[in-house]
Formats: C-alpha cells, sequence, structure tokens
C-alpha cells in the first residue's frame, strides 16, 4: 500500500466527521438565507436577496459585536501578557504547576454563575455602593458595554494565558543571557527578543479569543441586560422566539463570512513569525 492510500485512509474518518458535523451544517444555512419566512415561522423555500438585504436592520448587533470582541481581546492581551511572562520567565519551576491550576480554576464553574456573581459585583449593592461608601457619586456599572467588557476579560482570560505561556516556555533563555552580557537594557531585550519571538502564542490566544467572542450571547444577556446586543442574542432572537430562520440563517453566513476574513489575517500574520525573527538585534 502507497503512502498516499495511506495517508488517505487514516484521513477518512476525520473528514468525514469535519463534512458531517462543520460542512454539511453550514451549507444548510447557506441554503436557508436564500429562502423567506414562512407563515407560520421557520424557513419557507426559495431564492431571494431579500434576506441579506435586511442586514443593516441589526448593524447595532454587528456594530457592538465588533466594538466589543476586539476591545475585549486587546483588554485579555494586556493582562494576559505579563501574567504568562511572569509564569514562564520568573516563577520557580516548583510553583509553576500550582500557578497554572490557579489560572484554569474559573473554568472549574459555570460560566453561568461566574456571570451572576458579576451581576451582584456591578449592580447596586456591588462596586457602586462600595464606591458611594467613599464618598463618590453613584456609578451605573451593570447593563451597560463596561460590564460586558469586564464578564468578557474575566471570561476569556485563561484561553489568552496559556498560548501565550506556551511561546515564553520555549524561549531560549540563552538569548537574554547573551543579551544582557552585552549591555542592552532590559526594556530593549523585551522588544527586541521577547516580544518578536512570543508573537506567534500572542497570534493565536488573540484569535481564539476573538472568534469565540464573535459567537458570544450569554455574558451580553446577563451583564448587558437586555441593552448590549451581540450578533449571537439576535440569532438566539431570530431563530428562538421569531423564529425567522431564513433571516437569521443571513445574518449567520455573515458573521462566518467575517470570521473567515479574520482567520485568512490570523494566518498571514502567523506566517510572518512562524518562524521567529529574521534578525535578532541585540544593539
Amino acid at each position: 500500500m502507497t503512502k498516499a492510500r495511506t495517508r488517505a485512509l487514516l484521513l477518512t474518518p476525520a473528514g468525514l466527521w469535519y463534512a458531517a458535523l462543520l460542512l454539511l451544517p453550514l451549507a444548510v444555512v447557506l441554503i436557508f438565507s436564500f429562502g423567506e419566512r414562512s407563515a407560520i415561522g421557520g424557513y419557507a423555500p426559495g431564492f431571494t436577496f431579500e434576506q441579506y438585504a435586511n442586514l443593516p436592520s441589526r448593524l447595532a448587533a454587528f456594530q457592538n459585536t465588533l466594538t466589543l470582541a476586539p476591545l475585549g481581546t486587546l483588554a485579555s492581551l494586556l493582562i494576559a501578557y505579563p501574567l504568562a511572562y511572569f509564569l514562564a520567565v520568573k516563577v520557580s519551576p516548583q510553583w509553576k504547576t500550582t500557578l497554572l491550576v490557579l489560572v484554569i480554576v474559573p473554568f472549574w464553574t459555570s460560566i453561568l454563575i461566574r456571570s451572576y456573581a458579576w451581576i451582584f459585583l456591578l449592580g447596586g449593592r456591588g462596586l457602586p455602593a462600595l464606591l458611594e461608601s467613599f464618598g463618590l457619586p453613584e456609578i451605573r456599572m451593570i447593563n451597560t458595554p463596561f460590564a460586558v467588557l469586564v464578564g468578557i476579560v474575566y471570561g476569556y482570560l485563561p484561553l489568552m494565558v496559556f498560548p501565550i505561556y506556551v511561546a515564553l516556555e520555549k524561549l531560549d533563555k540563552r538569548l537574554l543571557e547573551a543579551s544582557a552580557d552585552l549591555g542592552t537594557p532590559p526594556w530593549r531585550s523585551f522588544l527586541q527578543i521577547t516580544l518578536p519571538l512570543s508573537m506567534p502564542g500572542v497570534l493565536t490566544g488573540s484569535m481564539l479569543v476573538f472568534i469565540l467572542l464573535m459567537g458570544e450571547f450569554l455574558i451580553p444577556a446577563l451583564l448587558g441586560g437586555g441593552k448590549v446586543f451581540f450578533v449571537g442574542n439576535a440569532l438566539v432572537d431570530l431563530f428562538l422566539q421569531s423564529r425567522n430562520w431564513a433571516f437569521g440563517s443571513a445574518v449567520a453566513v455573515a458573521l462566518v463570512v467575517i470570521m473567515l476574513i479574520c482567520v485568512g489575517l490570523y494566518r498571514r500574520a502567523l506566517g510572518r513569525f512562524a518562524s521567529g525573527p529574521d534578525d535578532v538585534s541585540l544593539m
């Protein structure tokens, strides 16, 4: 048996699984997006671009998603990078496992429970009441974009930490030692050595968090209080409440197209850093 045939046989089960669970549902959604809403709700066969023409009616959901998803990704990155750097470079080996487990601990609890905890913390009897006790004016936190952003960062931070940690863990410490021996300031060594070599982890973590945030609906529903809609919330409304499957499919297709564009940009950026920087200058 040739290598090509052996490879094909080994890949066939995974390929069938991929086609059945990803490609086939996407094909169904694409077909539905050209249909119409039946009189009793659901889907009626047809071929029209009316659903795509109605996409601007959900512009607010797309704007919220395309604003808060990148902001949430950036905020997660700004918090996760120092934490991952500390775990990979500064912590002694005997403490690493313990601290990594502590990073994972929030995932042991349902995101629903964690979101309800933030409802209390950001509600009138939580942080606003604490700030008011110090003489500060009353600040509304819950049911705002800020609350959604806090929930996003809290919920997705571990997914950002681990890819960056893995990239930093593989960093050759001898490069930093050589840089120090040559008299390079620590901040310059970080910018010229550590950061470029950790970029694959940064890009992977950012894309992982961003893609998941694009489909998020629970955190905006709970912490946004129905005032901060994501595309995920619009899809829940269209498929389960108004039962406009055709329009919901068109919204889903538009979201998939946006994600594919982002993944394409990610792969292009990752290709530039796949083999590390071309020239690491220590002077």
